[in-house]
């Protein structure tokens, strides 16, 4: 290995992988991220080329930028600089994804952070992905991808693998981890898992336990069944369950803050020759779904810049020389769900026209380690239908009907039969201009459950687009095949747009069109894109407001409404942000859209509830010394309590209306808002289609005595917490790195924050401390294309490495707490220029 500084080379001994005992050891946690311990000569040279060879040149924030000759090679680069930085986050997740977790962890303790498949036990995560992700969904996956994919799949494995290695020999980082018998190597397989299950966070990941425990009935001899015998009593308990079904939370991890925002500004708002990109999922902080900030290069094929979870060898948000980026989730429906008619005496067989049709049955033992050590086989044998795997209703609702004798049900996920996402992301990591982008993503229609908005060098335009694989349902198919069912009509009620239907009949299947790239999804020629000189847009609602001058309509309705009912509150900001700029009406002077101006406005935290609303809200809630409170909606144990609305008044009028980490009462109305609860009546202005991004507005005075009781309950929330009405927002939103809280800004989406920071954890056990499994901003980038050139502006907000030890634990979180963006180099000069340069040469 030769590791290289500002102050010239050090060159250390290389030897092959037949000599790998010999290998030089490196580590994390040093001042760049690496830590050397070289060896005493080998008594054998090694060949004179290596399989897998990469330069790893570290800059500010330690953000590796990867060169090597080829595709295996710079693959073998990013997986060993991921694990250099993330070993324990990464290992956890591969005995995730392998079904291995309760082997080491045991059966009932449950995921350590959260994830899109949120954190279920071990034994359902086990029995869930060696289910969904068989022998044969891994066949297909490997032998969808093209041979560059593959050849990066295989160097990352080896990169990985061979960190696994030298950190288990002579290392010293990841102490929390790097001992344990679940820190393995893995193989190719492990990698095309971890990217396949990325595919499902729209669908079968919110289903995880329901698929887990679905254990067919045992079959019993068909009897006469008396008319109506029971059938009174289960339509009433059925119509109770559907009013406090236990909806999955849809949105990727459905808490507040996982979204995203993101806003392409064409040239027109620019003011000069290039558009502007500004992206920002909001993300896990923790966790397998972190994302991970790298540029792979391979002179002349590869050259990107951005993103990608852990474990991907992909970049999945970014930029090269001339395209850029971003995601948000999107409100289209990736799912349905069958309900099957079962075969009589057979309940693990299905009608179909007339025929039964077989289920497939798949015994599965998952190992588990119990209190004493010792491990113990689990067996369950779980079955897929041709439409999916089969779901256990009752983890919706315990009202809902079990599996029986002669109803069952399965669900597909459309993104269960995409194999091509990857190879899409790799097109594009490649490509050269936005046309060539756009055509990419007709072509593939494979973005699993994202929008994207994207801009080019050279063109004055920004593209928004839905385009990717969506069930293809008609209206004429919602009608004629959704389930009449008490228990369908539960289920119809409760996810809106997803289709529950008849699996009795082939024409209830999902339809194909002319252009469909893939059976049963909607061609890329029905699904929304926008292009605009001004801006495109999109924070987590509908495609329909892309852009508010030119709302999209006509579209499938499970790609969401158009029109219907209002946006968010962050939806709203967004836009008014956006438009603001357009015509330099905020505080950042002249109009258009600079780098210098839209790094500013997105870090702003105004709160849109608390500029619409505080004012009229503090007459109502105020108008009284004190408030008797009579129970508290986000807290069953509350008591009861009267409070003095003085001091909190005092301080939501004198607070400036931002989260900003010194402003003086944003808590007190985060937690008002959060226990706001009102309907659309209580508006004197409603939401008016014609003027989305400005309604409603103006609260009706009626809502006095509900927006009483929230106030209250707010204030005796934050007496409880022990922090001051007026405390700064800094005090009490924060990351701890090492012994130290570092102050963050911004908030939930709920309120309006447009700048998302958001705590899981409630303000009076600890504040919003975002340490445990919060949401929010996380790989933030603003790119643009000067002339010969790229310049690009970045944030990885929670930094970039999970070990405590490692210099890079929290150097760019005190960055983003200062509001101090990394202008991240990207050329090869630039790179070398860094004042914080250092390179390494991995190989074997």
């Amino acid at each position: 290995m030769r590791k290289t500084t500002r102050r010239g080379a050090m060159p250390l001994s290389l030897l092959a992988l037949a000599a790998a005992a010999t290998l030089t050891a490196c580590g994390g946690g040093g001042g760049n991220g690496f830590s050397f311990l070289p060896l005493p000569p080998s008594p054998g040279n090694p060949p004179a080329e290596s399989t897998y060879k990469a330069e790893i040149r570290r800059t500010a924030m330690g953000v590796p930028h990867i060169k090597a000759d080829n595709w295996p090679g710079v693959g073998y680069g990013y997986g060993y600089a991921q694990a250099q930085d993330n070993l324990c986050t990464m290992a956890d997740s591969f005995l995730t994804y392998r079904g291995e977790r309760s082997q080491y962890l045991g059966a009932d303790a449950q995921l350590l952070a959260s994830s899109t498949i949120a954190r279920p036990k071990n034994i359902d995560s086990d029995f869930f992905h060696r289910h969904v992700i068989s022998a044969d969904v891994l066949k297909k996956m490997i032998d969808a991808q093209p041979d560059n994919l593959k050849k990066l799949v295989e160097g990352f494995t080896a990169g990985y693998n061979r960190y696994v290695r030298d950190a288990k020999a002579s290392g010293s980082a990841h102490a929390a981890c790097r001992s344990e018998a679940w820190v393995q190597p893995i193989t190719t397989d492990d990698i095309y898992r971890r990217m396949y299950a990325a595919n499902l966070a729209g669908g079968y990941s919110n289903f995880l336990p329901h698929i887990a425990n679905a254990i067919a009935p045992a079959a019993v001899a068909p009897t006469k069944v008396s008319a109506r015998s029971h059938s009174h009593k289960k339509h009433q308990a059925l119509q109770l369950a559907m009013r406090d079904i236990a909806v999955p939370e849809m949105q990727v991890g459905g808490k507040e803050g996982v979204g995203s925002n993101m806003i392409g500004f064409g040239t027109a708002a620019t003011g000069d020759a290039s558009p502007l990109l500004f992206g920002n999922p909001h993300w896990y902080w923790r966790g397998p779904d972190r994302f991970y900030q790298a540029q792979l290069t391979i002179p002349g094929q590869l050259n990107i810049s951005g993103t990608s979870f852990l474990g991907i060898p992909v970049m999945l948000i970014g930029f090269n020389d001339n395209i850029a980026w971003s995601h948000t989730v999107s409100t289209a429906r990736r799912f349905g769900f069958y309900e099957l008619t079962l075969a009589a005496g057979d309940p693990t067989s299905y009608m179909r026209d007339g025929s039964a049709v077989k289920m497939q049955a798949q015994e599965i033992t998952v190992k588990v380690k119990q209190a004493d050590g010792s491990v113990t086989p689990v067996t369950r044998t779980l079955y897929k239908s041709e439409y999916g795997p089969m779901v256990n209703l009752t983890y919706l609702n315990d009202k809902l009907p079990l599996w029986n004798q002669t109803t069952a049900y399965a669900i597909r996920d459309i993104n269960g039969e995409n194999y091509r996402t990857f190879r899409n992301w790799l097109r594009w990591n490649q490509a050269k201009s936005l046309d060539e982008f756009t055509a990419i993503q007709r072509e593939e229609a494979a973005i699993p459950w994202v929008n994207t908005v994207a801009v080019g060098r050279g063109s004055a335009k920004a593209w928004y687009a839905d385009i990717g694989a969506v069930p293809n349902v008609s209206a004429d198919q919602m009608a004629k095949c959704s389930s009449t069912s008490t228990a369908g009509l539960t289920l119809r009620g409760a996810l809106a747009r997803v289709p529950i239907f008849d699996g009795s009949r082939s024409a209830c299947d999902w339809q194909t069109d002319a252009d469909s790239v893939q059976k049963g999804a909607i061609g890329p020629s029905r699904m929304p894109n926008l292009m605009r000189d001004d801006y495109v847009a999109n924070m987590n609602d509908s495609y329909w407001l892309a852009n508010p001058n030119a709302p999209m309509t006509g579209y499938p309705d499970i790609m969401g409404p158009a029109g219907t009912e209002a946006v968010s509150f962050r939806t709203r900001m967004g836009n008014v942000l956006a438009q603001g700029r357009l015509g330099g009406t905020d505080s950042y002077g002249a109009k258009g859209a600079t780098v210098d101006t839209v790094k500013r406005m997105v870090l702003n935290s105004r709160v849109l509830t608390a500029e619409l609303f505080k004012d009229k809200a503090l007459t109502m809630v105020c108008a009284s010394p004190t408030i008797n409170v009579a129970k508290d909606p986000l807290d069953p144990t509350f008591a009861g309590q009267t409070v003095n609305t003085g001091a909190a008044c005092a301080a939501l009028q004198a607070w400036d209306n931002t989260g900003v980490t010194g402003a003086r009462g944003a808590h007190l109305w985060d937690e008002f808002w959060s226990r706001v609860k009102l309907p659309s009546t209580a508006y004197d202005k409603p939401f008016d289609a014609n003027d989305p991004v400005h309604t409603p507005r103006d609260l009706n005075i009626t809502e006095a005595p509900a927006l009483t009781q929230a106030f209250g309950a707010a204030i005796a929330r934050v007496e409880a917490s022990g922090y001051a009405v007026d405390a700064q927002r800094g005090d009490y939103l924060f990351a701890t790195r090492g012994d130290k809280k570092i102050p963050l800004y911004g908030g939930c989406g709920g309120p309006g924050y447009f700048t998302i920071s958001c705590s899981e954890n409630r303000l009076d056990k600890g504040g919003y401390n975002m340490d445990g499994n919060p949401n929010g901003n996380s790989y933030m980038q603003i790119v643009r294309f000067p002339e010969g050139g790229v310049e690009a502006h970045t944030f990885l907000t929670f930094s970039l490495s999970d070990d405590p030890a490692s210099a890079h634990n929290g150097d760019y979180t005190r960055a983003y707490s200062a509001g101090q963006w990394l202008k991240v180099p990207f050329s090869e000069s630039e790179i070398k220029a860094d004042t914080a340069y250092s390179s390494a040469v991995v190989s074997e």
